[in-house]
């Protein structure tokens, strides 16, 4: 096939390829590249993307060959691949599923078409103590607790194991999809990909699915429990969210309330369906650092309550470290992992792939949006100044301060207020980190505020409150950054974030993704404090957007206030137009929100 004129990549020998947005070509190459690497870089005219071994087996489950990837890279760079990226993705690719977990008669085996892979491998210090004996041939006996711990150990070394086991079928439980919604009476049927996600994680038994928010991973969830019948565990992130996930079954499914249990810091029900929070299954009680995990996490218990035949992880790249490790003694459970990006700072999506799954279905946002499915948005980064009082302090100040200083730049506040004109009969969130500065805005607007430390009940009425549109304007800690169905909220504006977090910029446009009943366009604001640390943890958080296909435009604070011609002056911000505080208040507490 011939090669695209211009060439739209270039590939580095550190397996970083250059992607040029101006080509022509350029939303076919992203999507291809999207199968196989992951975007790092995306802010100018050319994208960073980087291939590496979980990159490439995510590819492998998905079925994607060694073959396909060399010949998209050789396509869209004209034949300009080094040769020793050829070898790696062809030695990365091999290595998947060239070991194999079996059962065969009533034991747990380690089987290997080359007997001196196996022969090697069982020499290795970290997997011996997961081993039965030596080597019998092509397969060595493991032990059956360490089956999860084994599958760790394995992708560490570079040779991720086919998990073919199977899985306990659980406790009995029947149940159906219903053809009409309980609530409304409204038809309701799964939409194609949301059949094909559930099929894809069916056919393996484990692994992440991964869809934006607002185009229903939950009923994929509903999907797979209808299909497997069987006692379900599913783990949310907050209160707020277990509740949602409750109301959900109870409004597409036929069980009863009965037969759905919430296992929060409110109520402790244990039912065939039974949904908790990472947060009460964290929870300790004392510092306890033995190696027990009941006795360290007592809520543990949850995980052998019942005969669960399934476990759903809802927003599984928030997987907290208690949580990974007890999941490595449930691999004979199915596990199945929702979310909308496996995108982790701290770089653990290996952790995801051993002990959940590979990924095993992935739609594209951009045709989800293009159908429908989920709602149009247009990204704006706003770019304002900074005082220049403020600039001195921040040229002086440490790293961990800079940030601070920018993120809350009084400025920003000023751009609340322009924006909160222009979009008048919207429905507008403001979410960021800092609690001072939230609470300054929601007392200037005169709009609720949701913090870690809102009570679950008021939470509750306050998102009722907007879907009625009793109220228009709702001011957001990260507690916002997840699974709130708000359907009808169609702008946001993110004032702070967490440094270059790609997961949260990702879930924070997901607030906004539901699809709107009149059809409108959604706004996503970024308020980025110009030339400072703040404006390139920026261009890091919009990388995984970018990958799905989304343009930030980037405005400057004077095109934003053009139509304001008393504060066109941007540079005499925040004293033109009255920042939503004194000037001398200094924020700095974050809000970190339930632990997850």
């Amino acid at each position: 096939m011939a090669a695209y004129p211009g060439h739209p990549i270039t590939i580095q020998e550190d397996r970083v390829v250059w992607l040029e947005t101006r080509h022509p070509a350029y939303e076919q190459v992203r999507d291809a590249l999207a199968r196989f690497a992951d975007l790092e870089r995306s802010a100018g005219p050319v994208h960073g993307y980087r291939i590496t071994p979980l990159s490439v087996w995510n590819a492998a489950a998905l079925g994607l060959t060694a073959e396909a990837i060399l010949a998209d890279l050789e396509r869209f760079s004209g034949g300009r691949v080094p040769e020793r990226l050829r070898e790696e993705i062809r030695e990365w690719m091999a290595r998947y599923g060239r070991l194999r977990l079996e059962m065969a008669d009533g034991r747990l085996w380690l089987v290997a078409e080359d007997p001196g892979l196996l022969g090697r491998l069982a020499q290795e210090p970290v997997l011996q103590p997961f081993l039965r004996g030596a080597p019998q041939g092509d397969r060595v006996e493991v032990e059956p607790r360490a089956r999860g711990h084994l599958k760790q150990a394995l992708v560490y070394l570079g040779y991720p194991a086919e998990d073919r086991a199977g899985y306990i079928e659980g406790a009995r439980l029947d149940l159906r999809l219903r053809t009409a919604r309980r609530s409304t009476g409204e038809p309701f049927r799964l939409r194609p990909y949301q059949e094909a996600a559930a099929e894809a994680f069916l056919s393996a038994g484990n692994g992440v699915v991964l869809l934006p928010c607002g185009a229903g991973k939950t009923i994929v969830g509903l999907a797979v429990m209808a299909r497997l019948r069987t006692a379900t565990l599913i783990i949310a992130t907050s209160t707020v969210a277990a509740r949602q996930w409750v109301a959900e079954i109870l409004d597409k499914t036929d069980l009863s309330p009965e037969q759905v249990g919430e296992y929060t810091g409110h109520r402790k029900q244990i039912r065939p369906v039974t949904v908790a929070t990472y947060q009460i299954l964290t929870h300790r009680p004392r510092r306890d650092f033995r190696e027990d995990l009941l006795a360290q996490f007592p809520h543990f218990r949850l995980f052998s309550a019942m005969d669960w035949g399934l476990i759903i992880y809802d927003e599984v790249h928030l997987l907290p470290a208690p949580v990974f490790r007890i999941t490595a003694l449930l691999q004979g459970r199915r596990r199945l992992g929702l979310t909308a990006t496996l995108v982790r700072e701290d770089g653990l999506e290996r952790e995801v792939f051993a002990l959940i799954g590979p990924k095993r279905y992935e739609a594209p946002w951009r045709e989800l949006e293009a159908r429908g499915w989920i709602a149009a948005v247009e990204c704006h980064e706003i770019r304002v100044p900074m005082d220049p009082e403020d600039r001195v302090r921040y040229a002086a100040a440490e790293d961990a301060e800079r940030y601070r200083l920018a993120a809350t730049n009084l400025a920003k506040e000023a751009m609340v207020r322009l924006l909160l004109e222009k979009h008048r009969e919207d429905t507008v969130l403001i979410i960021g980190q800092y609690l001072d500065q939230l609470e300054r805005i929601a007392r200037a607007i005169g709009a609720p505020l949701i913090t870690g430390r809102t009570p679950v009940a008021e939470r509750e009425r306050l998102f009722e409150q907007l879907r009625r549109g009793e109220i228009r304007r709702l001011v957001l800690s990260r507690v916002g950054n997840f699974a709130i169905d708000l359907p009808d909220a169609n702008v946001l504006i993110q004032v702070s974030g967490t440094f270059g977090s790609r997961q949260e910029e990702a879930q924070r446009l997901g607030r906004i993704l539901r699809p709107k009943r009149n059809g409108i366009l959604a706004h996503f604001y970024t308020l980025v404090t110009r030339d400072t640390v703040d404006q390139d943890y920026a261009a890091r958080r919009q990388a995984f957007l970018a990958e799905q296909g989304y343009r930030y435009e980037i405005l400057e604070a004077e095109e934003v206030a053009a139509y304001r011609p008393a504060v066109a002056d941007v540079a005499a911000w925040p004293r033109a137009l009255p920042a939503l505080s004194p000037e001398g208040e200094i924020p700095s507490p974050i809000d970190h929100g339930p632990a997850v």
